[in-house]
């Protein structure tokens, strides 16, 4: 696969080659773990470990060998290829060591007195890497004697060592020292702090040069990679480099292996990438019966009534999420989102479980969060777990570890508006990266999520002496509902959240639910109470309601609609339920017994068994 640029060394590694003359010691911390693109001949790029990539550097650089101690082998030589082993063990047993099998075992006390008769060597310059230097200490803030000794001679150490001209331009060496660590943090502050002999450099993650080099190289072991003509290949390559955005070489190189392992072809790559993140092989999207979805129309006005509009609109985002139409898959960024708006009690909740039933055939793929629990500063940890040195640190975070464990689920975030702002910037990353990292550091993806947001914005709105007054009423028509509610949420995020970011990332996809209508109502009553006979029905009680009866439950159930569906069933509840199963009660209903309910008012009901 072609290159269209010349290969550049990452920035942690050109830092280190114009200061190796300069400083005696550094300090190397961050992505240290990870593979590094490297440069192995001229236009052949390969990844290789760290310490391989740092040991070819300084090789290059015109340092004669190069040595590494860890805390399991003790020392060692990274010789490099073709190399005679017998030099490297020649340089173990100048500076006291004994090897044995190439290793020479050592802890921390042989470490600090190598130290200094390796700093003071004459002779062609070396390098010593110290790998998992981390795990030197145990508590940075209560030393013991032989950490203490270690770090006070690397001090004095990095002060005294003087460079030297070597090599056939007579460039100034030191015999250097690299400490290889996890966080800068892992080394006693007073030994980098203010120390002008001693060098940090941070190691970042790949960026998209280090991707775009390494790409070709992983892409080419591929089915079908071998057959495709080069526009194939550079636009498999595009592909594999877009959506591994934020990963390290280390995921990049699993993710090819797992593309060879389960034979998916080049042009492909990027299933392999969802398949690595997620955690699973099958694509439940790609299961969804469409012709389900055809239909769906049915299906969802049998539980949510009255709400054309958000009905259409929402199945239009469905349907823009199976297909990716006018959706970029790059990144992680979830399959769709929605915001529903509009009066309480109208279906906005109902909506999401019943497009998940549909989506999944299972209610359970769908996540809830009640906003109103996460109202707290810092309930943010609640959602993504707490930091190290917390408690709950091991626990995690309940959206974090709901999406782990569901990838392909439905998430509702259910009364945005009473989250803490601060909430709000996760929301962001969601809606933007698809990517929220877990207080333990373990990175979520929401790709293949679909995110649905309720609020009832718009509603009410702030009066001039600062009162809750009412923005919109049952009796205004639908398109000034809508109208006013957008304006008032708009509002809502730019002037009193100072968040317009977030409206930005939803987009069109704000839908607003109309108030329910006396016609609605009537539907949503009869099926309520046909539920409930139903229900009975089941149960071998058998109740028949005389029409006089229906009528005052329907006139005290429908008299105010403010409240919606679920006004219409608290009225249900208060002058039904509750005084029907009293009288069943009363009258030691048995299975298989009909009654007659004759009257219903205000001083309750009148059953009698036939």
């Amino acid at each position: 696969m072609p290159r269209t640029a010349a290969f550049e060394k990452p920035r942690w590694l050109r830092d280190l080659l114009r200061f190796l003359p300069l400083k005696s010691q550094f300090v190397l911390s961050g992505n240290v773990r990870d593979l590094q693109a490297s440069e192995v001949a001229p236009g052949v790029i390969t990844a290789q470990s760290f310490n391989l990539n740092l040991r070819d550097a300084l090789l290059q650089g015109g340092f004669s060998q190069v040595l590494i101690w860890d805390p399991l082998a003790g020392f060692s030589v990274l010789d490099a290829p073709g190399t005679d082993p017998a030099s490297g063990q020649t340089l173990l047993r100048e500076l006291g060591l004994t090897p044995v099998d190439g290793h020479a075992p050592a802890g921390i006390d042989l470490l600090s007195a190598t130290l200094q008769r390796l700093i003071t060597r004459a002779g062609e310059p070396v390098a010593l890497i110290i790998d998992f230097a981390s795990r030197l200490v145990v508590r940075n803030d209560s030393l013991t004697a032989a950490e203490h000794q270690l770090f006070t001679q690397a001090l004095v150490l990095s002060h005294q060592a003087t460079s030297r001209p070597a090599g056939e331009q007579r460039k100034p060496f030191f015999n250097s020292v690299l400490w290889v660590v996890e966080k800068e943090g892992d080394l006693p502050d007073w030994l980098l702090v203010d120390n002008p002999r001693l060098r940090h450099i941070p190691v970042s993650k790949p960026d998209l040069q280090a991707r775009q080099a390494l790409a070709p190289a992983l892409l080419r072991g591929l089915p079908g990679a071998q057959q495709a003509t080069p526009e194939a290949q550079e636009q498999a390559a595009k592909a594999f480099v877009e959506n591994t955005e934020g990963l390290l070489l280390l995921d990049l190189n699993a993710i090819a292996q797992l593309a060879r392992v389960e034979a998916v072809a080049m042009e492909r790559i990027a299933d392999a990438v969802r398949r690595y993140k997620v955690g699973v092989t099958e694509d439940p999207w790609l299961k969804i019966d469409r012709q389900r979805i055809r239909q769906a129309d049915d299906f969802i006005r049998q539980r949510v009534k009255g709400q054309t509009h958000a009905v259409t609109h929402m199945l239009d985002i469905v349907k823009r999420a199976m297909t990716g139409v006018g959706a970029s898959r790059k990144g992680n960024r979830p399959r769709g989102v929605a915001f529903l708006a509009g009066p309480t009690g109208v279906g906005k909740t109902e909506l999401a479980k019943t497009i998940t039933s549909l989506l999944f055939g299972d209610e359970g793929a769908y996540i809830r969060f009640d906003m109103s629990e996460f109202s707290a500063e810092h309930a943010d940890q609640r959602l993504i777990g707490a930091p190290p040195g917390y408690v709950g640190y091991d626990v995690g975070g309940e959206l974090t570890n709901a999406i782990r464990e569901k990838p392909f689920s439905v998430v509702l975030f259910d009364e945005i508006e009473k989250a803490h702002p601060r909430i709000l910037d996760k929301f962001l990353q969601i809606l933007d990266d698809g990517v929220l990292t877990s207080g333990r550091g373990d990175r979520v993806y929401f790709s293949e999520a679909l995110i649905v947001f309720t609020s009832n914005l718009g509603i009410y709105r702030q009066g001039e002496n600062g009162e809750r007054v009412a923005n919109v009423l049952p009796g205004d028509a639908y398109d000034q509902v809508q109208g006013k509610v957008l304006s008032e949420i708009e509002r809502y995020f730019k002037l009193v959240l100072n968040r317009p970011e977030i409206l930005n990332r939803i987009g069109e996809n704000i839908i607003v639910f109309d108030f329910i209508r006396p016609d609605v109502a009537e539907q949503i009553f009869t099926q309520m109470v046909s539920a409930t006979l139903g229900d009975l029905a089941a149960q071998e009680l058998h109740i028949d309601l005389a029409d006089s009866a229906l009528q005052a439950l329907r006139e005290v159930c429908l008299h105010d609609l403010s409240n919606g569906g679920r006004g219409i069933r608290n009225q249900l509840e208060a002058h039904l339920l509750n005084p029907l199963a009293r009288a069943l009660f009363d009258q030691d209903a048995q299975p298989g017994e009909h009654f007659s309910l004759t009257r219903l008012d205000s001083q309750g009901l009148s059953l009698e068994r036939r």
